[in-house]
């Protein structure tokens, strides 16, 4: 390799991106990359285009600009040399989220969806390793996203209700299913693309458990020791504060709740509640941190299932900022009318 390819290979390993792989992983990943160059002022994507991969800066800095539905655009963050933007077009096709735009003269690397995807489907480990990298990124903007949602006002705010009983001692093990749960999952979403025998090796040795209507699989605050995938009926995901409280999801059969903070290793960040009475099937957190390491079929197929619970999870908070944003805008440019008035 020329010394010119060894300082590209050191540079490209530097970016965030990498950050956690090995020297021979991200060797493999940067064989795919494209060098690339911005002058200051460029757009690099536009809002709405369809995503082709993921963008590594080694220098410059650039900024993501949504278009509001109001009119006008609203940075929504800045990417700094050695910064990244656009990886999730490596895990599912789709639509730039936003604007992104060269703030200074940009050098550094494109990542091509398709050819990145040809490494992951022969379970290459480098392949592998950025992916767990995307899937711990994509966890905290979804965090940190639901946070700054939450700290917008909105119109579905309510005043907070008194505490449920909460914790897994509130759970009634179900010890004979009212249901045929097993043969049941093949229908859920989670599980599209799983054989009979792949939906076995994830689900063996896993218990239902059911919830009574009403009652919390789990508060804001206690440690995630588990997350639980919806079989029937549904679960309330409520945000809470000392003066109010928001619905920020209903999810129902074939969701994941919980997993956020076992991925993160946090304490659960909301209350979940059941809407009706429930039955999930409970994921220990040590069997779902193994699960996102395994580079076996079954469990592969489980972590790109994850991705797609987070892509939507991603989608449907970013919308929702959005929606709050603009409506605050309209709120105080007719409040402005009114004192003007």
């Amino acid at each position: 390799m020329s010394p010119d390819a060894n300082s590209d290979l050191a540079a490209f390993g530097a970016n965030a991106l990498c950050a956690g792989m090995s020297a021979a992983d991200i060797a493999a990943v940067h064989a795919l990359a494209e060098c690339v160059s911005f002058v200051k002022g460029a757009r690099i994507v536009r809002q709405g285009e369809a995503s082709r991969g993921a963008w590594l800066l080694r220098v410059g800095t650039a900024e993501a600009r949504v278009t509001l539905s109001a009119g006008g655009e609203q940075t929504v963050a800045v990417i700094p040399a050695n910064g990244y933007f656009g990886e999730t077009a490596l895990l599912d096709r789709g639509q730039c989220n936003a604007n992104v735009v060269a703030t200074e003269n940009v050098d550094g690397w494109f990542l091509e969806r398709d050819a990145f995807r040809a490494l992951a489907a022969s379970r290459n480990p480098a392949a592998l390793a950025l992916q767990r990298t995307l899937t711990a990124t994509l966890a905290a903007r979804v965090s940190a996203l639901n946070a700054a949602l939450f700290a917008q006002p909105a119109p579905e705010d309510r005043p907070p209700r008194a505490g449920t009983e909460s914790g897994i001692a509130n759970i009634r093990i179900e010890t004979g299913a009212a249901f045929a749960w097993r043969g049941f999952l093949h229908r859920l979403a989670f599980f599209e693309g799983f054989s009979e025998n792949e939906i076995d090796a994830v689900v063996a040795d896993r218990r239902p458990v059911t919830v009574r209507r009403g009652d919390a699989l789990f508060s804001a605050g206690e440690p995630a020791s588990a997350c639980y995938l919806v079989m029937r009926g549904a679960v309330e995901v409520l945000s809470r504060s000392p003066t109010r409280e928001r619905r920020v999801a209903l999810l129902g059969p074939g969701t994941l709740v919980g997993y956020l903070s076992v991925l993160a290793g946090k304490p659960h960040g909301a209350d979940a509640v059941a809407r009706e009475a429930t039955t999930l099937l409970e994921v220990p957190a040590p069997v779902f941190h193994a699960l996102n390491r395994d580079a076996s079929g079954p469990a592969v197929k489980v972590q790109h299932a994850i991705q797609r619970a987070l892509l939507q999870s991603l989608a449907r908070s970013n919308s929702q900022l959005s929606r709050l944003v603009t409506q605050a805008r309209l709120d105080a440019a007719l409040k402005a009318q009114s004192v003007a008035v």
